[in-house]
């Protein structure tokens, strides 16, 4: 590659790089952040979104298959929801409501 040719593709590179930060929301390096974080628990054995203990469960329920699959589906839909929001509030600009979301999310995955 030639000189000039080098160059060019490096300002290039810096002007894609500075576009593409100038689109990040107030919060996107703390979601990014987490994300990783989970991705990296992803294989670690009780890792994973969690939810409240059912009144039934306190009571000497015992859980069924069924109703175990279904609380770990509530808990899952519940994260992803909270992390969505957080997504939307930091496309908005709106970083204390994007932190808001990100600590329900946070608040909700066990490592």
């Amino acid at each position: 590659m030639s000189l000039r040719l080098t160059e060019a593709v490096v300002i290039c590179a810096a002007l894609v790089l500075n576009v593409a930060s100038a689109h990040a929301g107030p919060c996107s390096t703390e979601i990014a952040q987490f994300e990783e974080a989970v991705r990296q628990s992803a294989n670690s054995p009780g890792a994973g979104p969690m939810a409240r203990q059912s009144i039934g469960a306190q009571i000497d329920r015992q859980p069924t298959p069924g109703s175990v699959k279904r609380a770990e589906e509530r808990a899952q839909a519940a994260f992803e929801a909270a992390l969505a929001r957080a997504k939307r509030r930091d496309a908005r600009g709106d970083h204390d409501g994007c932190l808001r979301a990100l600590a329900a999310a946070k608040s909700m995955y066990k490592f």
